[in-house]
């Protein structure tokens, strides 16, 4: 019995990750070309209709921002682009074949925000986000946003939900 349980577990480790359940009283934003979603707390408004954006008051408190880049070939960023970047190792989370995740700016006080953006594979190309909250804002608020990105499920951008 522990052999087939052992098994489970290897064979569940192996299957794809997904995106984040979105939280419950969250709400989901598609970017203008309804390809790639993000989740946001509810207290959080969306700037416009379909463009992809939400923010908590003003975008000068917090934004969230949801793009989809059809045919752009989805890969791990290369040593050489992490130096060019300027992504501290620390500041890395995940940079694999499953998505690209890191903090690109740290706040240096409270009128300085902080950044994180990650990127997924998609099926034809891939989706990014990219979330900005001054420190007033919990990291991880940011961070719980911007591992909800994923494609939108081809059912759902078909029937427009």
């Amino acid at each position: 019995m522990r052999e087939y349980i052992v098994l489970a577990l290897v064979l569940l480790s192996r299957l794809p990750a997904q995106a984040q359940a979105v939280p419950a009283g969250w709400k989901v934003i598609q970017d203008a070309k309804a390809a790639c979603q993000i989740a946001v707390p509810g207290e959080w408004v969306t700037l416009g209709d379909n463009n992809g954006a939400a923010v908590l008051h003003d975008a000068t408190n917090a934004i969230a921002v949801v793009t989809s880049q059809p045919g752009q070939e989805f890969k791990p960023l290369t040593p050489a682009q992490l130096k060019t970047f300027g992504i501290p190792k620390d500041k890395m989370f995940e940079n694999s074949a499953r998505r690209i995740f890191y903090q690109d700016k740290s706040s240096a006080n409270s009128d300085d925000p902080n950044a994180f953006s990650m990127s997924v594979p998609a099926k034809n190309g891939m989706c990014s986000c990219h979330v900005v909250v001054l420190p007033s804002v919990p990291e991880d608020v940011a961070k719980q946003i911007t591992q909800t990105l994923s494609p939108v499920a081809e059912k759902a951008a078909r029937s427009g939900t």
